[in-house]
């Protein structure tokens, strides 16, 4: 049998996508090639100026895009947004990508560390989820929840941080396995290191002068020699949220550089 390509492979066409943490990084890298596929996107980020810059950039490459500032934190603004969102277009995917990082083990890592990458990354995506269900129960929908192969494999120094990513696998198998009679797919991406300006920002504080070095040592540490780019973490959360992965939910995507199974 002879399966010939679809000229609507991976496409969002007549979709509308809700894009947390995507005014930069690979929240940004996911709200460009989703509406180079065809959906618009609702950009919502705690920098309203970065979001503003972000949907203005798709813009004016013709794609649709609106930005909205939200800190992710504060449920009822929260709320608010997928309200006004709602009230513009009924949503059909929802990307839970805003988060922050933190470096620390657990004797070096304080209280307040830990509140904070809480706060952020796993009650701040119950907020999304939770808003998100809402949305998209009636009418069925995607999904995505961005994770870290730090939420299932033991690295140095990441305490909290493997904490809170290990929550969004188990909070992203929950909402999987109860929003079956919904109509509603969900999955999470656990990327490796990834080169966005969370790493220059990291590189430049705690190796002023050693940047370069440093990203070489930090790049050889993949097994396949470089760290991975935003757009490749775009081109998978792509096919994740479309109807070519219409039979794909519950799954914890690894984009690891053959870190899991291929790592020294």
């Amino acid at each position: 049998m002879t399966i010939a390509p679809s000229p609507h492979l991976f496409r969002l066409d007549g979709k509308t996508a809700l894009v947390t943490g995507a005014a930069s990084g690979i929240g940004n890298a996911i709200s460009r090639v989703f509406a180079a596929a065809g959906a618009e996107v609702f950009i919502v980020d705690v920098d309203p100026a970065a979001a503003e810059k972000a949907a203005r950039e798709i813009v004016a490459a013709n794609g649709k895009a609106t930005s909205f500032q939200c800190d992710i934190t504060n449920q009822p603004q929260v709320n608010e947004v997928f309200r006004a969102i709602g009230a513009v277009r009924p949503l059909d995917i929802l990307v839970n990508n805003a988060g922050v990082s933190h470096i620390g083990n657990v004797e070096s890592t304080t209280g307040a560390d830990f509140e904070r990458i809480f706060r952020v990354n796993v009650k701040g995506m119950y907020h999304c989820l939770q808003a998100g269900v809402a949305a998209l129960k009636y009418r069925g929908g995607v999904i995505l929840n961005m994770a870290s192969i730090a939420g299932s494999a033991a690295l140095a120094d990441r305490f909290a941080y493997s904490m809170s990513k290990g929550a969004v696998v188990a909070m992203t198998y929950s909402v999987a396995r109860d929003c079956l009679k919904y109509n509603i797919r969900c999955n999470c991406i656990s990327p490796a290191r990834v080169h966005t300006p969370f790493v220059d920002g990291y590189l430049k504080n705690n190796y002023p002068g050693r940047e370069e070095e440093m990203f070489r040592v930090l790049s050889a540490a993949q097994p396949l020699g470089r760290m991975g780019q935003p757009e490749e973490v775009a081109y998978l959360a792509l096919y994740l949220c479309s109807e070519q992965a219409s039979f794909v939910t519950g799954v914890d995507y690894p984009l690891d550089g053959g870190f899991f199974n291929l790592h020294g």
